[in-house]
Parts: C-alpha cells; sequence; structure tokens
C-alpha cells in the first residue's frame, strides 16, 4: 500500500540538503520498524518520492513523501513512531492510505502557500523602507497583466511573464508574530505584518518566493540579500479531486487508517 506522509521542516535544518533529508527518512523508518517495501533488483532500495522539495534557507510545516509499505500500524502508531526515532526539528504531523490510482506527490504539486517576515538583520538593513513599499508594491503588482523578470534554471536564462503564476498575494499584520515555525527562535518578535503568497509549483509551472522578493526589492531600488528574509512555507497543493479548486496534498487519502 502506498502511504503519504506530512512533516515538519524546521529551525537549524533549512540548512541541510534534499539529498540529506531523503536519507534521514529513509533511516527513520528502518529505525521506527516500519514494514517498508523495496524495489526488485540487484540493488533493492526503499520505494519512497518526494513532493517539491524545498531549496536551502527554507523552513516548512507543509511537506510530503510518498512511500510503499507491505503494512502499517494504524495512523497515530504510525506517526508516534516515526516521531520517537526522529527529530522534532522534522516532525510528522498527519499520514495517508493512497488510493491506488492517485498520482504520485510530485507530479500532483500544483501550488505552494507562503509567509515571509524579515530576520533580524532585514529589519536592520531595510527598517521601515521594507515595510512601507512593500504594501504599495503588492497591489501595484497584483493590478499588473504581466510581470517580466529573467527566471534562471540549469539549462539557461529567459525572460519569462511570472504574473500568471502568482495565485494571490497579501501584506497583513498577524495576532502571532515572530518566528512561528520555530518558537524557540524568535529573531523578531516585535514583527507584526508579513507578506503572505501563494504560487504555482510542480514539475511544470513553478515559481519560488525568492524570485518574488528579488523583483520587490529591484522596484523598491534595494539590494535583495536572502539572508533579511525568513522564507516559510505553510502549505503544498494539488487539484481538488472534486474540481473545486485546491487542497492540501494528504487529501488525497484516507486519514482513517
Amino acid at each position: 500500500m502506498k502511504v503519504r506522509v506530512k512533516y515538519k521542516k524546521t529551525g537549524p535544518l533549512k540548512f541541510i540538503s534534499h539529498l540529506d533529508v531523503m536519507r534521514y527518512f529513509q533511516k527513520n523508518i528502518r529505525r521506527a520498524g516500519l514494514d517498508i517495501a523495496y524495489s526488485t533488483g540487484l540493488s533493492p532500495h526503499q520505494i519512497i518520492s518526494f513532493a517539491a522539495p524545498m531549496p536551502l534557507m527554507l523552513t516548512s510545516e507543509a511537506e510530503y513523501f510518498d512511500a510503499e509499505f507491505v503494512s502499517v500500524p494504524s495512523h497515530d502508531e504510525f506517526v508516534r513512531r516515526l516521531n520517537e526515532t526522529g527529530t522534532p526539528l522534522m516532525e510528522v504531523v498527519d499520514a495517508a492510505i493512497l488510493p491506488d490510482k492517485a498520482k504520485n506527490s510530485m507530479a500532483a504539486v500544483v501550488a505552494s502557500s507562503y509567509r515571509v517576515t524579515l530576520t533580524e538583520k532585514g529589519v536592520s538593513q531595510y527598517g521601515s523602507e521594507w515595510t512601507e513599499g512593500v504594501k504599495k508594491m503588492v497591489q501595484t503588482m497584483l493590478d499588473e497583466e504581466t510581470i517580466m523578470v529573467l527566471k534562471k534554471t540549469k539549462k539557461k536564462e529567459e525572460q519569462t511573464d511570472i504574473r500568471p503564476m502568482i495565485r494571490s498575494m497579501e501584506y497583513r499584520k498577524t495576532e502571532d508574530p515572530g518566528n512561528q515555525e520555530d518558537p524557540g527562535n524568535q529573531e523578531n518578535p516585535e514583527a507584526s505584518e508579513e507578506l503572505f503568497l501563494l504560487l504555482d509549483a510542480g514539475s511544470i509551472v513553478n515559481l519560488r518566493p525568492e524570485q518574488i522578493l528579488t523583483e520587490m526589492c529591484s522596484r523598491m531600488g534595494i539590494t535583495y540579500d536572502r539572508f533579511c528574509f525568513d522564507i516559510h512555507r505553510l502549505e503544498t497543493y494539488m487539484e481538488n479531486p472534486s474540481n473545486t479548486g485546491i487542497c492540501p496534498l494528504i487529501e488525497a487519502g484516507d486519514r482513517s487508517f
């Protein structure tokens, strides 16, 4: 059976690569004593695939992977065993058994949502210049029909219209300021306004929040510095099976096992 697992990636784990995350879960599944399925052939390996892996320097509360198991315990026992043998910085928060015809997680991804705040360095470097500028910039960019930026890939660089890839963008006050994904690391406890983004994501069309921030900084006449921003993924989405918009990837399966 195929199981979709939802997990967080927080704190200093933003500095580890996707390959490290893969190795972590391969070992953690073995430590937890779960009955995972292996491929056949001369070099058997765990049957596991990850959805929309994040680049370095991002944290998240909604990362996913799919894995095939010969058998699984109950939902609560499954989650408990993975968390008992793992780190709280990579906490498993949910799991669901997928139907046979479900798309794998990477193919199913269509969008991701993010929360962006200034780090302590960002507050020092940008100050009110960012706060005042981003309020106007959000509405300006949403009102534009096209937003041409230079997108770089491993193979080429080209001018791309990113406006159709921006599903929503909002700068608003929040009731729970600070570094919410890592309560022990309150870099900026006075921050009360945050930028929220809902962007296209996946293997075909993918817009990274860094590209939005780079464009905003360029328009404001300030130099984009990655270390001035704390980018946190809030959720990863797929098309709703009932064709009514999008829903979290975990909704593709049955969580009541």
